[in-house]
């Protein structure tokens, strides 16, 4: 049977979003996302991220250092006993100051790439699993993927079409995981 998941977009759901986070210093964990994360897994989803990373594309920081949190973010998640099965990232952008990510790219959300080839490469089953985003984008994203469950975090977000509910803080999120044996409709 195909695994489910909790796919997160980055800024704004896993860090708070100071605009184009690319180093440990610039990173400060959103309220919530590690115990949710270890709830989740408890549960037996697999965490998987799916972000788009402009700020590689905009040259605020490079390839390099994006790795480099990334390797420090997925040590801190294994720590609190919520170990990443995947980190996806798209630094596409069309009109890029870096020419060599100049381009539009079906990873980059609103287009689901990211969250298709998370499905591809961890086995999973997409109608079984739950996004959690903080921008309309990721839920036309996570919606065009198929993904059973979709939340917007955002204290004074309008109803989304996208989302099946939206959320103020990271801890409501948890009262939407289910035991393994339990069914959700999509």
């Amino acid at each position: 049977m195909a695994a489910r998941a909790l796919l997160l977009d980055r800024d704004g759901v896993v860090n708070v979003d100071h605009g184009y986070v690319g180093t440990v210093e610039r990173f400060a964990f959103m309220d919530g996302i590690l115990p949710l994360a270890r709830r989740a897994v408890d549960l037996g989803y697999r965490i998987a991220i799916a972000t788009n990373q402009s700020g590689i594309a905009r040259d605020r920081y490079g390839e390099a250092e994006f790795q480099a949190l990334t390797g420090w973010m997925a040590e801190r998640f294994a720590a609190a006993g919520a170990p990443l099965a995947a980190v996806f990232h798209c630094p596409y952008l069309p009109g890029a100051a870096v020419p060599a990510y100049d381009r539009d790219s079906v990873w980059r959300k609103p287009s689901p790439g990211m969250i298709l080839e998370a499905e591809r490469r961890l086995g999973l089953d997409l109608a079984r699993s739950v996004f959690i985003g903080d921008q309309p984008t990721d839920m036309a994203a996570a919606r065009a993927a198929g993904v059973g469950l979709r939340l917007l975090l955002d204290h004074s977000a309008p109803p989304c079409v996208d989302a099946h509910a939206v959320i103020s803080t990271l801890a409501e999120a948890e009262r939407f995981l289910t035991p393994p044996a339990a069914s959700r409709p999509a």
